[in-house]
């Protein structure tokens, strides 16, 4: 079997494809799937490039499927500060810059903070945390339990969203020891009622609750921004509110 036929089958199987529901989903037979499975026949360009669209894979998997296929990568990876990234960097800055008073940042595939806005840098600030910090380093210190009010809640969800990231990613090593760690946390007793899960950091007469929305961008074509997300934190109440226009304004 060669390495594509053997990546072919991985992703299927994660991705919980029968042979014929992918072949399918690809447009193509299930005969040729088969024959592209077990190494019995060699897939073009474009039927490698139709597979990993059918598989929803993630880019840097899709370079990986083309390598192991004897073609040359697609995608690229560029860095944060390359100078084509000049109008995204624009776009998420403009972003962040607009969402202020409340708390905005970018992060990268291992959850590292590439851009934050003034109150974003305050707020996690307080935990040591800047831009080029890592959040997963945030979610294991030993006072996080002190300062999250809820702490069993969001713990419980964050190892979920870690999870589902991880296998939508084929698989993130940074992440296990964080899941882990996040698991090891007692289930919450109960739930907190309301439309979502806040988090909630308390710190002695300071109490702020927040939640947060999840943005991508919709047709990336380079591996950094296949994974880049923006988070967007809105208050709970109006003393979250309040607190953050004065972090905003400091």
């Amino acid at each position: 079997m060669t390495q594509f036929a053997r990546s072919l089958k991985t992703w299927r199987t994660a991705r919980r494809f029968s042979q014929i529901e992918l072949a399918l989903e690809a447009d193509i037979s299930a005969r040729h799937l088969s024959f592209l499975e077990t190494g019995r026949a060699n897939p073009s360009r474009q039927m490698v490039a139709r597979l990993g669209e059918a598989l929803q894979m993630p880019l840097d998997a899709r370079n990986q499927m083309l390598t192991h296929a004897g073609f040359a990568v697609r995608y690229k990876g560029r860095d944060w500060d390359d100078s084509e990234m000049a109008p995204v960097r624009r776009a998420i800055s403009w972003q962040l810059q607009r969402h202020m008073p409340y708390p905005a940042l970018a992060i990268d595939r291992l959850w590292t903070i590439q851009e934050a806005n003034a109150t974003a840098r305050t707020l996690f600030g307080a935990f040591g945390i800047g831009v080029g910090g890592s959040l997963l380093d945030l979610m294991t210190m030993e006072t996080l339990p002190q300062v999250i009010e809820n702490w069993a809640e969001v713990a419980h969800h964050a190892a979920i969203r870690l999870r589902t990231e991880s296998a939508a990613l084929g698989g993130v090593p940074e992440f296990e020891g964080v899941i882990n760690h996040l698991s090891n946390v007692p289930q919450p007793k109960k739930i907190t009622p309301g439309p979502v899960i806040p988090t909630i950091l308390k710190q002695k007469d300071l109490r702020l609750a927040m939640f947060a929305t999840i943005t991508q961008f919709g047709t990336p074509e380079d591996l950094l921004l296949d994974d880049l997300k923006v988070e967007l934190y809105f208050p709970l109440d109006d003393t979250t509110e309040m607190a953050f226009r004065m972090m905003g304004a400091s």
